[in-house]
């Protein structure tokens, strides 16, 4: 292998235009390389690695990913030899909205088609966000309107977007108050069940009940994010009505309290 034209043409243009950052979209039309040869994408992985140390530059390439189902935070989901992934120091994903997202912060399937999330894959250089971010595709008009084109052109970019809070109706007296049901049982001496499928002995319908504008998915997403904050814990009880021990729900700790038992 030796190396093309275009390593010492971006050489120079990086030196001419003094550049901070250089982004090369996409990785993939920037060699003739196999992909899915190690020695071939280390390779061309090291001229730009010579680039960004001798001009002091980042150098981005957005890679395309392989086919199926997303897997937002996986640095192997990149197309191509698992060298381009060692290489780089930094790796995100960018990856669409899933439907069980949608139905967690119940969205419509519209808003779904317009949302993105960014996550950290591979971080060398700093701490790991466990928080991904997300952004709305939005069209911007250019401008180009004319009589015989009155609707013009738009060019699509990103806006920041926040998911809604699924616990924004959830107040230190609902919370309680949903406590108190859990831990008073759906029967006398019967105990709810962490289980999402659970039918009469389901917890997440009660969070329905004292806040009706939840969706069932993010009612059942309560009962999950408290089970692994410690505000619910799950022991074997044994059910007054089948003398079986099942997985059960008992109240662990309370919103600024300590542990309850």
């Amino acid at each position: 292998m030796t190396p093309g034209k275009l390593g010492a043409a971006l050489e120079r243009t990086i030196a001419r235009r003094e550049a901070g950052a250089v982004f090369l979209d996409p990785f993939v039309k920037i060699h003739s390389v196999g992909e899915n040869d190690n020695m071939a994408i280390d390779f061309i992985v090291e001229i730009l690695s010579g680039l960004a140390i001798r001009h002091n530059c980042a150098i981005c390439s957005p890679h395309h990913t392989r086919k199926g189902a997303a897997d937002p935070g996986n640095a192997d989901t990149g197309r191509s030899a698992g060298a381009l992934k060692d290489a780089f120091r930094l790796c995100s994903t960018l990856a669409p909205m899933s439907k069980d997202e949608v139905d967690t912060y119940g969205l419509s399937p519209d808003e779904r088609a317009t949302l993105i999330r960014l996550d950290s894959a591979k971080v060398n250089l700093v701490r790991r966000s466990a928080q991904a971010r997300w952004f709305r595709l939005v069209s911007i008009s250019i401008g180009n309107a004319t009589d015989l084109y009155p609707h013009g052109d738009e060019i699509q970019t990103v806006e920041s977007w926040t998911p809604p809070d699924t616990f924004a109706q959830l107040m230190t007296a609902t919370i309680n108050a949903i406590l108190d049901r859990i831990e008073t049982g759906p029967s006398d001496g019967g105990r709810y069940s962490p289980a999402p499928n659970a039918k009469e002995r389901a917890a997440w319908p009660l969070v329905r009940e004292f806040c009706p504008g939840l969706s069932d998915k993010q009612a059942k997403y309560v009962i999950t994010t408290w089970l692994k904050t410690g505000v619910l814990i799950k022991r074997p009880h044994e059910d007054p009505k089948d003398r079986h021990k099942h997985a059960s729900l008992f109240v662990g700790k309370r919103p600024g309290n300590a542990r309850s038992e």
